[in-house]
């Protein structure tokens, strides 16, 4: 069995060129954003999604408000945020698992907003859950298997005709075995998906995942209920995942994880995005630091950020940090 690929440490940041560009720890095919700046909704050279005036309340609670953002193509994005701060409401817009009360967001060019989340797979936009979603009284390789599109057996016609989707079937259980291989899980093809552990149910979710081919992966939460010696080989499909051609968008509280794998990080509080840019300078960020390190939480957002742009003022003449609305 091979075994698990574990990412080589970041290494440190270099200042990004002359019209933008990534200072990640892993190798880009070229900048993520256009010129000036990383600031909220900078715009990006290549935009797998493009969202704007996304807006979603309960109530009289506005849980998402976000003006606009663009995810870079061929990357890994961090959505990070203290709890309470969106993400995973917006995690569920995008991927048509809830309805936003406003706005408009593209995939690869292809307007998705409003469209079901089953549609929204076929299209290749796939995630996974922050609790897994296992078909648990079925085998690993069968749960495998039912991430495949365009079935032919799944047509009740040509179910009756065996000859018709035979080959392909044994195309779909090749290609399934390959993935339960490259994550670890070969040897547990035949039990019970009900019979794993959590860490090994979100490997299994995630391999199910890339069973649809698809161009992006969005993992909620990837690391949490994990079992510490599960984490690494999980940091290494996630790195991977972009190695092979996907883009990776991924929602995480742990910051070593963010810290290892993003290229990209975007921070949201009280539903906006008040920062964004490439890890190393997105911790430096004396607005998260604060805002989400801090204990300002429970204060009102617009309040934090000009009381730590003034006292940065103070302390630097030159001037405070961008404005992060």
């Amino acid at each position: 069995m091979p075994e698990p690929y574990i990412p080589e440490p970041p290494a440190a940041p270099e200042p990004a060129a002359a019209g933008g560009g990534a200072a990640g720890a892993h190798a880009l095919p070229g900048p993520l954003w256009k010129d000036g700046p990383a600031r909220p909704g900078c715009a990006k050279v290549d935009p797998i999604i493009t969202a704007d005036a996304v807006r979603k309340s309960f109530g009289g609670l506005v849980a998402v408000d976000v003006e606009h953002i663009e995810i870079p193509r061929h990357a890994i994005t961090a959505l990070i945020g203290p709890n309470g701060a969106g993400k995973t409401t917006f995690f569920n817009l995008l991927t048509g698992f809830d309805k936003a009360d406003r706005g408009y967001w593209e995939f690869d060019g292809a307007r998705i907003s409003g469209v079901p989340a089953w549609k929204v797979a076929r299209r290749g936009q796939v995630r996974t859950f922050q609790l897994t979603k296992a078909f648990g009284g079925l085998s690993v390789l069968d749960s495998m298997k039912l991430g495949a599109r365009g079935q032919l057996g799944e047509r009740f016609w040509a179910s009756l005709v065996p000859p018709l989707w035979r080959a392909q079937e044994q195309r779909i259980e090749e290609r399934a075995l390959e993935l339960l291989t490259q994550f670890t899980l070969y040897e547990k093809r035949n039990d019970l998906a009900l019979s794993m552990s959590g860490g090994q149910r979100k490997l299994l979710e995630m391999a199910r995942a890339l069973m649809s081919d698809p161009q992006l992966v969005m993992l909620d939460e990837p690391m949490a209920g994990v079992n510490p010696a599960l984490t690494q080989s999980l940091l290494g499909h996630i790195v991977r995942l972009k190695e092979q051609g996907m883009t990776v968008v991924f929602v995480e509280h742990d910051m070593h994880m963010v810290q290892a794998t993003a290229d990209w990080v975007v921070v949201m509080a009280q539903g906006k995005v008040v920062a964004e840019g490439v890890p190393a300078e997105v911790m430096a960020d004396p607005i998260v630091i604060d805002a989400y390190l801090g204990a300002n939480m429970d204060r009102d957002l617009h309040e934090v950020v000009e009381q730590i742009r003034s006292e940065y003022a103070a302390t630097h003449p030159a001037g405070g940090p961008d404005d992060a609305e």
